[in-house]
């Protein structure tokens, strides 16, 4: 069965990325990470053993949304809220559990 991601270019589907990051409120983002090559945390490009560097990949996406959106993806401001968002969750977990 062929699916409309299987027509779509690399650069197609990136662009799709880019565009749903647009769109994603940091209020209500799901927020995920994974390990994966930095220099292509989508792992779309052919994979070059000398540019072999594998870091914490962090991806968003709006609730209502299946497209996963690299954090380098994002544009600035919400990238900074998430990051906020992220740091207040860390700070509230450390505090309840000293409790």
């Amino acid at each position: 069965m062929t699916t409309v991601e299987d027509k779509l270019t690399t650069e197609e589907w990136l662009a799709i990325r880019k565009e749903a990051g647009l769109r994603i409120d940091p209020a209500t983002a799901h927020v995920t990470w994974r390990y994966a090559q930095v220099v292509d945390p989508y792992g779309v490009f052919p994979y070059d053993p000398e540019a072999d560097c594998v870091g914490r990949e962090y991806f968003a996406r709006s609730p209502e949304s299946d497209v996963w959106v690299s954090f380098s993806d994002l544009p600035k401001a919400t990238l900074d809220a998430l990051w906020n968002r992220a740091d207040a969750m860390s700070m509230t977990i450390c505090l309840s559990s000293s409790e």
